[in-house]
């Protein structure tokens, strides 16, 4: 009997502390993250779920490895740790793109005038690092969050930039909603866009699609 494949999805956001009491953030649910992960573990791939602030740990799938992140430091560092182990990783992590460059020890006070300002960094591009890394024998999907009409054009530069095997475009409206409409696109010059449909359904075409290799 061939081994599992061996698959490790990201979930939910990042939070980019700025004191030990506020951070930079998004509107990530985590939601698909954690379909994909119940998809991959219903096809009968081993499954390593690295999972972002927000869900519950009554909200992971039972079966699926899990390690938890706060930050996109601290994410770089368990995908440090499990990347090399799995044959198929899905970002589907909604990593910031900025943060604070310096950290305060405890709480900043509120200024007298009421104004804060933030000077900020860029994080690192972690599925651009990933995909970099990546051996003949494995593979990348990335997401791609984009304004619908920018939506295609946006995400195929990403795939082509970031050197992924294929990328998920959703529009800006996936967000916290049960539904998603997406586009598939793979390295090879496929296109894929199925119907609207729950984010639970679309996680089992996507892991389909994934483990059959379709376009990678």
């Amino acid at each position: 009997m061939p081994p599992k494949p061996h698959i490790l999805i990201t979930a939910g956001p990042t939070r980019e502390p700025i004191d030990a009491v506020r951070f930079i953030s998004n509107r990530s649910s985590g939601r698909m993250g954690l379909e994909l992960a119940r998809a991959a573990l219903d096809a009968g791939a081993e499954v390593t779920l690295l999972l972002g602030p927000g869900p519950a740990a009554e909200d992971v799938p039972a079966g699926c490895k899990t390690y938890r992140f706060g930050s996109s430091v601290e994410l770089k560092q368990v995908l440090d740790a499990h990347f090399a182990w799995c044959d198929v990783l899905i970002m589907a992590a909604a990593v910031s793109d900025y943060r604070p460059i310096h950290v305060a020890e405890g709480k900043l006070p509120r200024a007298s005038d009421g104004t804060m300002t933030l000077e900020l960094q860029p994080t690192p591009d972690l599925v651009a690092l990933m995909a970099g890394r990546k051996r003949a024998d494995q593979r990348v999907v990335a997401f791609a969050l984009e304004e619908a009409g920018q939506l295609e054009a946006r995400a195929t530069q990403k795939l082509r930039r970031k050197g992924v095997d294929a990328i998920v475009a959703n529009p800006l409206g996936t967000m916290e909603a049960g539904e998603i409409t997406a586009v598939y696109l793979t390295a090879d010059g496929g296109r894929e866009a199925p119907p609207r449909m729950s984010k639970g359904e679309f996680a089992r075409w996507l892991v389909e699609r994934v483990l059959a290799g379709r376009g990678m």
